[in-house]
């Protein structure tokens, strides 16, 4: 396990987290050593994109005086903090940190393009990369679907009595968006996950309709 700070945020990182980029950069597809470099770029890549996306929340929960620590796991990572009650608007921003950082790097790396000299292959494809999957990881979390942060943050807008609103939102949007990208890019990945969503949303219905 890799243990690190930054900005006095203490991150760790399992080593899962790394199986799980290599397998998505291409691992099982790889048979040439640019095909390998290109998994190592794209590694690389996710690393920073994950970690910029966590430290968006981390920082911001430490703007209120919370204590911060980062984890990156296997298809992600999270980032807790504690020492401090947050209030819903507080929870918010800290919930919507997270995906507007890499929102944030996405709109800097583009507007820097035209300025950059000229690059290789290897550095294009980085950046590009980056770019990518900064943009994609904002956007699945967004969606309003818990535990992504889009779904925290419709939580905290509703606030917890209006949980039952915020689990049926979570179902409705995992079945169409998880079907969505089944259908069209043959993303069974993402289907999964979405539909491991749904069911526990379905599970904490029924056992919130006894409360």
């Amino acid at each position: 396990m890799v243990r690190f700070s930054i900005f006095g945020i203490p991150v760790q990182v399992q080593p899962f987290f790394w199986i799980t980029l290599v397998i998505l950069g291409g691992a099982l597809k790889a048979t040439s050593a640019a095909a390998i470099l290109e998994i190592g770029l794209f590694v690389v890549a996710g690393f920073i994109s994950i970690l910029v996306h966590e430290l968006g929340h981390a920082l911001t929960a430490r703007k209120f005086g919370a204590y911060s620590e980062i984890t990156l796991q296997a298809f992600g990572g999270y980032a807790a903090y504690s020492g401090v009650r947050l209030t819903r608007p507080q929870s918010f921003a800290v919930t919507a940190a997270g995906p507007a950082t890499q929102i944030l790097l996405v709109l800097a790396l583009w507007f820097l393009f035209p300025y950059l000299p000229a690059m290789n292959h290897n550095v294009g494809y980085f950046l590009g990369t980056l770019m990518w999957i900064s943009l994609v990881w904002a956007v699945l979390n967004l969606l309003p679907v818990l535990p992504l942060d889009g779904g925290q943050m419709l939580n905290a807008v509703l606030g917890p009595q209006r949980i039952r609103i915020t689990l049926w939102v979570t179902i409705i949007v995992s079945i169409v968006v998880g079907l969505i990208l089944y259908v069209i890019y043959h993303s069974l990945l993402f289907s999964l996950f979405l539909g491991m969503f749904a069911w526990q949303a379905f599970q904490a219905l029924r056992e919130n309709r006894w409360r």
